[in-house]
C-alpha cells in the first residue's frame, strides 16, 4: 500500500483551471434560493399580530393551561379580539441525558462524546446570547459571572439551545457563532477576565475613600471655598466616563440584538453585569437623560423588533450596608464614612434600575441581591416556555406605516397570575418583509466579506462546509489546513464562447486565537473554468478549497472563511474551532481525521500488494457525505505515543460513532499495530467505517481515542473527532 502524510491529498477527481478574473455573458440558470424560514416568536404583519407573552403564578412558575378567555390585549389603549393562543414549551432532556453510558470495567478512560455545531433550522428550541458586561463588571463580579457561564455549558445547556457567550469589551474576534458546540463555549469562557479598561474596580461595591476635599485638606493644600467645586467637578467627571463605558456596552448589545432578528426559536439575551446609571446628574445635581438613556431606549425598540427578551444578572450579589475592610476612611467623619455607605448602596441600586428596564420593556426579568447566580440563571431557562398570542389589529389604532410606536398591554385574568411581555413595537406590513433589496454589486466587496467574516451570525447566501485540521510535520511545527466545501449551485456561471463555463468568487480566510484577536489572514479572487460535464458534477460535488495557517503555539483558535459570488453578489460564511495540542516535552497528542470514501472492493483492495487505489480524500474530507453500502477509509497520526522496553509504540486505539448525542457504535480497545511505521514520533493509524443499511440517513460523528497502555495509575488520553453525513 503507498505511504502518504496525513494531509498529503492526491489529484482532485474534478480538475478546476483557476485564472484571475475571467469573466463571461450569459448566466447559467440555476435553482431558485429557499426563502427564508420566519422562525422569530413576534409575527408582526397588517393581518395579523404574535406576541410571547410569559405567565406566571403567585410562586413565580410557569402556568400551562391558560385559557383565551382569561387573557385580554389592548393595543395603544383600545381592546382587541384575540384569534389565537397556543402555549410553547422549550422542555428537553439534555444532551448528556440522552448519551448512552459507557461499559464497566473499560481499561480505556474514556473522554467525553464530542460535541458538533451542525444543527438544523427546525432543531432549535432556543437562541441563547451570555452577554459578559465586562466594561462595567469589577473584578469580583466576573469571577462569579465566568463561574455561573461554565457551570451553564456544564449542566444547565439543553439539547437544541444554540448559544452565544460574548464581551461587550472584547476584540472582533471574540464575537464568536452562535453554535451548540461546547468546544467553542468552553474556550470563551476561558477569556472571560477583568477589563481593565472598564469602569469596575477589584470589589464588586465601590471603595469608599476621601473625597477630594478631604484629601486637600489633609494635605493643606485646598484655598478656602472650594471644596465643594472640587468634589462636583471629579463627580461629575466620574459619571461622564462611567456613561461612555455604557454607551459602548449598549452598542454591542445592539449590534447583538439586530443580528438575532432571523434566528430561529426563544431568542434571549442572559445578561450579566454590575449595571448602569440612566440617568446623569449635572454641576447643580439635577437628574437628566444622556448618552446611556438614549442608547437603551435605541436597544429596546431593536429588541422589541427581533423579538429578543433581555434577562440581566447581577452578578455583585447580595451586599451589606456597612463598612469594609477595604474602604479607606482615614482624614473622614463618621457622618462623611456613613454617607459613603448610603451612597454605595444608592448608587448600586440606580444601576440595577437600569438593567431592570432594559428587562421590563422587553418581556423578561432581572435578577438581583442573590449570591447563587446559577439559580438566576436556571430561572432563566425555566422563563422559555410561553404563550404565542395573535390578534388582528384594529385599523383605527394600528398603525403599519411604522413611524408610530403601538403601546401594548396585555391583562391576564386569573386570580394571582403575573404577566410578562414586551412593550410595544412598530408596525412593519408583509410586503415590506418580503420584498429585500437586491445586493449592492457597487458596494466595496472586501467590507462586505469583513462584515460576513466578524459577524457572529450565520450568513448563507452561499451555502458552506469548512474542516480545519490539525496537522505537525515535526520538530514542533504545527499548522492547521483549512478545506472548505462550496456549493456551487449558490453561484452564478456563465458560459464562454468555447462551451466552457466560469464563476468568480472572492475569499476572506482568517484565524482567531482565543484572546478574540487575528492571527493570520488572506484574501483572494478566484475564477473557476469547468466544462459542461464537470459543471455537472460540481453541482453535485460542490467546490472545493483549501488554506493553510501557522501555528506558532498550543491553544483554541477559531477559523474563519467568507466568499462572495463575484457576479451574483452572494454571501457566504463559515467557521470552525480547532483545539490544537501541546506536543512539547513528549506529549501525547493526535492530528486531526482524513476520510477518504471507497468501495467494499476498494478498501479491502487498499491493504493488497498491488496498485493503489486513487481516492480524493481533499473532496471526501471537504464534503463529508458518504451513501450506505460504501466505506469510509479513516487516518490521523498519532504524536510522540509512548514506547514499550522494546521500542514498540505502547498505546491502545478506541473507535466510537454518535448519532444525536447517541453512542451507537463502540467498539473495544485493541493495541497498535505498527508494522511497516518507520517514524515513531509520527504514528499512522488506518481503518475502516462500513456504512450499512442499519444506518439511517443523517448527521453522525466519528471519534478516535488513542491511551498509552502503559500500566500507569493514571493514563493519558487523547481523542479527536469527524462529522459525516449518510446519505441512501
Amino acid at each position: 500500500m503507498k505511504k502518504y502524510s496525513l494531509l498529503f491529498f492526491v489529484t482532485l477527481i474534478v480538475t478546476l483551471i483557476v485564472v484571475l478574473n475571467s469573466f463571461g455573458q450569459t448566466p447559467v440558470s440555476k435553482p431558485s434560493p429557499r426563502p427564508p424560514i420566519d422562525e422569530g416568536v413576534v409575527k408582526i404583519s397588517t393581518n395579523l399580530i404574535q406576541i410571547d407573552v410569559t405567565v406566571t403564578d403567585a410562586n413565580g412558575k410557569i402556568i400551562t393551561d391558560l385559557k383565551p378567555e382569561e387573557i385580554e390585549i389592548y393595543e395603544n389603549g383600545k381592546k382587541q379580539p384575540i384569534t389565537n393562543l397556543s402555549f410553547v414549551s422549550s422542555g428537553r432532556a439534555t444532551a448528556d441525558e440522552r448519551t448512552t453510558s459507557t461499559k464497566s470495567g473499560d481499561k480505556i478512560p474514556l473522554p467525553p462524546p464530542p460535541q458538533t455545531a451542525a444543527v438544523t433550522q427546525a432543531g432549535v428550541r432556543r437562541t441563547i446570547a451570555i452577554v459578559i458586561d465586562d466594561l462595567s463588571m469589577s473584578w469580583e463580579s466576573v469571577y462569579y459571572a465566568r463561574r455561573a457561564a461554565k457551570k451553564f455549558v456544564d449542566e444547565q445547556m439543553q439539547d437544541g439551545d444554540l448559544v452565544a457567550i460574548l464581551r461587550t469589551g472584547g476584540g472582533i474576534g471574540s464575537l464568536q457563532r452562535f453554535t451548540t458546540d461546547k468546544r467553542i463555549l468552553y474556550s470563551a469562557i476561558q477569556q472571560i477576565r477583568y477589563n481593565p479598561l472598564g469602569t469596575g474596580g477589584i470589589s464588586a461595591m465601590k471603595r469608599i475613600e476621601p473625597t477630594g476635599t478631604e484629601t486637600l485638606q489633609q494635605a493643606g493644600t485646598l484655598p478656602p471655598g472650594l471644596g465643594a467645586e472640587v468634589d462636583a467637578f471629579m463627580a461629575i467627571a466620574e459619571a461622564k466616563s462611567k456613561a461612555l463605558r455604557s454607551a459602548d456596552a449598549i452598542g454591542t448589545m445592539q449590534y447583538i440584538v439586530s443580528g438575532m432578528k432571523d434566528m430561529p426559536g426563544r431568542k434571549s439575551v442572559m445578561l450579566f453585569s454590575d449595571g448602569f446609571q440612566l440617568f446623569e446628574r449635572d454641576k447643580f445635581d439635577m437628574l437628566s437623560s444622556g448618552i446611556t438613556m438614549q442608547r437603551v431606549q435605541k436597544l429596546i425598540e431593536e429588541a422589541n423588533r427581533a423579538a429578543v427578551v433581555f434577562y440581566p444578572i447581577d452578578p455583585r450579589g447580595l451586599q451589606v450596608g456597612f463598612l469594609q475592610a477595604s474602604d479607606n476612611v482615614k482624614g473622614k467623619t463618621e457622618r462623611s464614612s456613613m454617607e459613603g455607605v448610603r451612597g454605595r448602596l444608592n448608587e448600586m441600586r440606580t444601576s440595577q434600575d437600569g438593567i431592570n428596564y432594559l428587562a421590563e420593556e422587553t418581556g423578561g426579568f432581572a435578577f438581583f441581591n442573590q449570591n447563587d447566580l446559577s439559580k438566576g440563571v436556571a430561572r432563566v431557562l425555566e422563563d422559555q416556555s410561553y404563550y404565542l398570542v395573535g390578534y388582528v389589529p384594529d385599523s383605527d389604532t394600528f398603525d403599519a406605516k411604522g413611524s408610530k410606536y403601538n403601546k401594548l398591554e396585555v391583562r391576564v385574568l386569573r386570580k394571582s397570575a403575573k404577566v410578562r411581555y414586551r412593550s410595544g413595537f412598530f408596525g412593519v406590513t408583509d410586503a415590506k418583509k418580503i420584498s429585500a433589496p437586491p445586493p449592492d454589486l457597487t458596494t466595496n466587496y472586501v467590507a462586505q466579506l469583513r462584515n460576513a467574516l466578524l459577524s457572529p451570525f450565520a450568513v448563507n447566501g452561499i451555502t458552506l462546509k469548512l474542516n480545519s485540521l490539525f496537522g505537525s510535520s515535526g520538530n514542533n511545527d504545527l499548522y492547521v489546513r483549512s478545506l472548505l466545501n462550496i456549493d456551487a449551485n449558490d453561484l452564478r456561471f456563465k458560459v464562454e464562447k468555447d462551451g466552457q463555463l466560469t464563476c468568480s468568487f472572492e475569499v476572506l480566510a482568517t484565524s482567531f486565537g482565543t484572546d478574540g484577536q487575528l492571527v493570520d489572514q488572506i484574501g483572494k479572487t478566484y475564477t473557476v473554468t469547468v466544462p459542461h460535464e464537470v459543471y455537472t458534477r460540481i453541482l453535485a460535488e460542490g467546490i472545493v478549497y483549501h488554506f493553510k495557517f501557522p501555528v506558532k503555539k498550543a491553544g483554541g483558535y477559531q477559523y474563519r472563511v467568507a466568499i462572495r459570488d463575484a457576479v451574483g453578489g452572494n454571501i457566504g460564511a463559515a467557521s470552525e474551532f480547532v483545539e490544537v495540542p501541546d506536543l512539547r516535552g513528549g506529549k501525547l497528542g493526535l492530528s486531526s481525521i482524513v476520510v477518504e470514501d471507497m468501495s467494499v472492493d476498494e478498501f479491502q483492495g487498499s491493504f493488497a500488494a498491488g496498485p493503489t487505489v486513487k481516492t480524493d480524500a481533499m473532496r471526501d474530507t471537504a464534503f463529508r457525505q458518504i451513501r450506505v453500502g460504501r466505506v469510509y477509509r479513516y487516518s490521523l497520526e498519532i504524536y510522540n505515543a509512548p514506547l514499550d522496553t522494546q521500542k514498540r509504540p505502547d498505546v491502545e486505539t478506541r473507535i466510537r460513532v454518535f448519532r444525536d448525542g447517541k453512542l451507537i457504535t463502540d467498539g473495544p480497545p485493541k493495541p497498535f499495530d505498527a508494522t511497516g511505521q518507520t517514524d515513531m514520533a509520527h504514528l499512522r493509524f488506518l481503518g475502516g467505517l462500513a456504512i450499512g443499511s442499519q444506518m439511517e440517513p443523517g448527521e453522525y460523528i466519528l471519534q478516535i481515542i488513542v491511551a498509552d497502555s502503559s500500566g500507569k495509575q493514571k493514563r493519558v488520553v487523547a481523542s479527536q473527532f469527524i462529522q459525516f453525513e449518510v446519505v441512501n
